[in-house]
């Protein structure tokens, strides 16, 4: 049986997207099961831990750091995405209570890795929201997006909208915080954290010291 590395990952962070790569190379290098554990995004886990009013550093940081990232990467990068997954006034970060793109992006994600697509289908829709598509929500945009996971957008929805997924969300926040851990995206192997999009290299490190690099997965 392979090890596993859980990644708590999240459809409105840049830095999940930015991430996403590092960890396709990751599931192709090492005898891992990568396992997309899809969160919410702080602004609904915690909005204090980085929208505050009284205080736009955070905010502010995330936004330099990320675009200068991509940079780096050579990743095509639009932050804040049109629309934003997350209805969000950024003058008072005030969430909106209408939340129609959010719960089922992550809902779609915990759909998918049920069937063993989690991370493909984050790789695509990622790709799509961050990476220069506007309206990425109207039209088939998200349909062909899904459809570049192997999996269909209609029979998905189907299966979301009557399942528990919210549930297994909430019990992904919940394994992201005894990981030790509140922030997206962080890798967890053997119970340890590897919290950012630029420790990957960190964490194949650590595989490496259990010699699960090159070995056929069984």
């Amino acid at each position: 049986m392979s090890e596993i590395v859980d990644v708590f990952w999240s459809f409105r962070s840049p830095y999940s997207y930015l991430a996403i790569p590092d960890l396709l190379r990751l599931r192709e290098d090492y005898a891992v099961d990568v396992k997309l554990r899809t969160v919410l995004p702080l602004a609904l886990r915690n909005p204090a831990a980085v929208f505050d009013p009284a205080n736009m550093k955070p905010a502010a940081y995330i936004y330099l750091d990320s675009k200068r990232r991509s940079e780096f990467l050579g990743m095509p990068l639009v932050f804040p995405p049109t629309p934003d997954p997350v209805v969000q006034n950024f003058q008072t970060f005030k969430v909106a209570e209408e939340q129609p793109y959010i719960y089922r992006l992550s809902m779609l994600g915990v759909e998918a890795e049920r069937r063993g697509r989690g991370l493909d289908l984050a790789a695509a829709v990622s790709r799509l929201i961050f990476g220069g598509t506007k309206d990425w929500d109207q039209g088939s945009h998200l349909q062909n997006a899904v459809a570049e996971a192997g999996l269909d957008l209609d029979e998905l929805d189907r299966i979301i909208a009557g399942g528990d997924h919210l549930e297994e969300i909430d019990r992904n926040h919940q394994a992201l915080e005894a990981a030790g851990h509140w922030g997206v995206p962080t890798m967890v192997f053997r119970g340890e954290p590897f919290f950012g999009q630029d420790r990957v290299d960190t964490l194949r490190w650590r595989l490496d010291q259990f010699d699960l690099g090159s070995q056929p997965k069984s």
